[in-house]
């Protein structure tokens, strides 16, 4: 570091840059360097650079043109990563030549790192070929899964689709292309890969024995019979403080901020805080790094570790997985089970569980049982943060926290009294004393009877209802619940709930004359009430504290189940929907062409697709400012749908490109004229404010299945015809007036 802190001059070598500690390359040193491309700029501008051996990953500005074998001076910062990158400021061509001769790589190499960013060849058999879905549309990519003689590497592939490369399945190939890790959110590598420029890039030593899919049928309960591995992996030794223990499943250590779960089947108790060492076999469970097969030896020394404190949005980054943290949060729900006890806490408008396992009976020492916390207290909880693999979306950062003993939990503030909880409470003490009093009257226990049996079938009736809010159950269909719950509570008193903007649910009766009508509003948490609830009495009983009570619950109930349902809207909202526009995103724009395709295919179909760039919406943007640039493409967008039918699907690609798919069209005529008809959006000046933009669009269309049968293959074709249009300068219009002169 001291060496990196006197530097006065930018580093010349590309070896300086490489061998640049992290903490270094992050204080943005300059660079001036003379080296050979060795992979043609991504879509991004990503690039990589090799002199004499050594290489460095090259971030150019977009559309930056240079080819494998140009030989380039490079001016710039360096940036730090999972290992040293350099910004480019300028880059100078000085020639062409020959890209280097690719280094000879082995598994272990790889893994080891020797080799990053360098261009190596490696060999192995081809397991399996995928899309890789991250790929653009303009710049497709497939992934091949290559098994060597020591481990898996993956191969991100340029310019290719996995159809093609489906015939390589168990062929015996040599692959040319970029070194590269895989690295999880603790910077902690966990596999390699390889940066492929082209399918030309791959060369078959020894194509497979047979086509996989004439395989025979083997019966499922066989298939083991096909399993054949050879494990050279090396057992490892790591050292750390433990933070948690398990006995019979494993031990998770923590090392400054790193942190490592040990699977070891031993028996022997572990205690929290003893700095041990652990060896085993290093292995990737769901991207996170653990040693399986472990043993676990004390060192005699002991050094607790403090946990960190930390919020849900820190947590919920995926940076802390199996680090010992601590975390604020009210509880909304206390679940106990036979395998363990469960609470679910709020913290930051989120929920998350907080679990505490329990030991069989087979393991030394014990765990007691968790104390009774009410809901609505606020705790601080501390344990091990593990990924949650039941998340409802599929977020990988989804977490929950582990509990080593119920003494991880304390108090910081308890429940408001008025809650339902402690009304329920007082109710059954109340109903206890009456009892005690009149235990010989008969007629007075058999209402008591009554009593708690109707409060225990309310209670199941409640712990379905919020099982059902997070589950799949119909919004309407709780609401109807919740309302028969409160009409049961009330003692058939017809209830009802009106939504704000929304549906009137329950039992609401034809005439309220003469009938005394209660009504709760239901709060939300931010923003106007979310409707009403209503219960209709006989005049002549007067209101009580059970009423009340029971309308207190379903106002909670009722509030919980549209917030979630909210929360689920807008999360899918957001997944399908472009955030600035408010039109059809990428994601689900592929999603509607692959099902439209399969709709065409079976009836025999034609459909057509739209593809717009923008044109100079980058001088927009310098000129005005972003702010007037996003206003400009509201604008466009809104423009553009009123310009489509209520069949023809807008979205936007990102950027400033947008796509149409068309479904009711006849011929490439009807296409070109909705062309037109979007090409004629941009004849009258955008206005923002004080701002006027002259747009414009290059268009480019496309039919199915003339100019493709598959969603790669359309979206190429009309990017490759809006590209041509934007390289001509010329519009639909103009193009038409052309064909039709030529006709004449």
């Amino acid at each position: 570091m001291a060496l990196h802190a006197t530097q006065t001059g930018p580093l010349t070598d590309i070896r300086a840059v490489a061998e640049l500690p992290r903490q270094a390359a992050c204080q943005q040193i300059p660079v001036s360097v003379v080296g050979t491309v060795t992979l043609a700029p991504s879509a991004e501008g990503d690039l990589y650079l090799q002199q004499n051996g050594w290489a460095v990953l090259v971030h150019a500005p977009a559309k930056t043109q240079l080819a494998p074998g140009d030989r380039v001076r490079l001016q710039g910062t360096t940036q730090c990563g999972f290992r040293p990158s350099v910004q480019a400021s300028e880059m100078t061509l000085l020639g062409h030549g020959a890209p280097p001769k690719p280094v000879v790589a082995t598994y272990a190499d790889l893994v080891q790192g020797s080799n990053d960013a360098v261009l190596v060849s490696v060999r192995g058999v081809v397991r399996s070929a995928y899309p890789n879905e991250s790929s653009s549309t303009a710049h497709p990519e497939a992934a091949l899964r290559l098994q060597t003689g020591s481990g898996p590497v993956d191969a991100i592939v340029r310019d290719a689709d996995s159809a093609s490369l489906q015939p390589l399945l168990d062929a015996e190939v040599e692959i040319t292309g970029i070194a590269d890790a895989l690295y999880d959110e603790k910077m902690q590598r966990i596999g390699v890969r390889l940066h492929v420029g082209a399918p030309r890039a791959i060369r078959v030593l020894k194509r497979a024995g047979r086509d996989p899919w004439s395989l025979p049928p083997t019966p499922m309960d066989a298939v083991l019979s096909a399993f054949r591995i050879r494990n050279f992996t090396r057992r490892v030794r790591v050292h750390g403080a433990v933070t948690f223990a398990e006995q019979g499943q494993g031990v998770v250590l923590q090392d400054g901020t790193h942190s490592l779960w040990v699977k070891t089947q031993s028996f022997a108790p572990v205690p929290v805080g003893e700095v041990v060492d652990a060896i085993g076999f290093p292995i990737v469970n769901d991207g996170f790094l653990m040693l399986n097969g472990g043993e676990v030896r004390d060192t005699g020394k002991f050094a607790p570790l403090t946990p960190q404190a930390l919020d849900w949005k820190e947590l919920n980054t995926g940076k802390h997985f199996f680090d010992l943290v601590s975390v604020e949060g009210v509880v909304v729900m206390e679940m106990g089970g036979a395998s363990q006890d469960k609470y679910v806490l709020s913290a930051g408008g989120s929920l998350f569980s907080v679990n505490l396992r329990h030991r069989p009976a087979q393991y030394s020492g014990s765990i007691k049982p968790l104390n009774p916390v009410p809901v609505g207290s606020r705790i601080r909880v501390t344990g091990i943060c593990l990924q949650n693999n039941a998340s409802l979306f599929n977020d990988k950062a989804a977490f929950n926290i582990l509990l080593r003993s119920a003494d991880d939990i304390r108090m910081l503030k308890g429940p408001s009294p008025l809650n339902m909880r402690n009304l329920g409470i007082s109710l059954l003490f109340a109903l206890f004393v009456l009892a005690a009093v009149s235990i010989q009257s008969w007629s007075l226990e058999r209402k008591v009877r009554h009593q708690t049996a109707a409060l225990a079938y309310s209670e199941r009736r409640r712990s379905r209802i919020l099982e059902e809010i997070n589950g799949n159950i119909p919004l309407a269909e709780i609401v109807e619940q919740i309302a028969e719950l409160v009409s049961f509570r009330l003692k058939g008193a017809p209830c009802w709930v009106e939504i704000a903007g929304g549906a009137q649910l329950g039992n609401k009766p034809e005439k309220l004359e003469g009938r005394r009508v209660d009504s709760r509003e239901i709060p939300a948490r931010s923003g106007p009430s979310l409707g009403t609830i209503f219960a209709a009495f006989d005049p002549r009983v007067p209101p009580t504290s059970d009423s009340a009570e029971a309308m207190a619950m379903a106002t909670g109930l009722i509030e919980l189940a549209i917030e979630t349902r909210r929360l689920y809207t807008d999360l899918l909202h957001r997944s399908e929907f472009d955030l600035l526009t408010d039109v059809q995103n990428r994601f689900s724009l592929e999603r509607c062409l692959d099902e439209q395709i399969r709709i065409a295919r079976d009836s025999a179909g034609i459909f057509g697709l739209v593809y717009i760039d923008l044109n100079d919406f980058k001088q927009v943007n310098d000129l005005y400012g972003h702010h007037v640039g996003d206003l400009y493409l509201q604008e466009v967008a809104l423009r553009m749908k009123r310009q489509l039918r209520p069949s023809d699907l807008l979205a936007r690609l990102g950027g400033d490109e947008f796509a149409v798919m068309v479904t009711e069209v006849s011929n490439r005529a009807q296409m070109k004229e909705i062309a037109l008809r979007l090409e004629r959006c941009f004849d009258e000046p955008f206005q923002s404010g004080n701002c006027t933009v002259e747009g414009s669009a290059a268009i480019g269309i496309a039919l199915y299945p003339e100019d493709g049968r598959s969603r790669h293959a359309l979206l190429r074709a009309a990017d490759s015809a809006m590209y041509a249009a934007k390289r001509n300068r010329t519009g639909v219009a103009q193009s038409q007036q052309a064909e039709e002169s030529t006709t004449a």
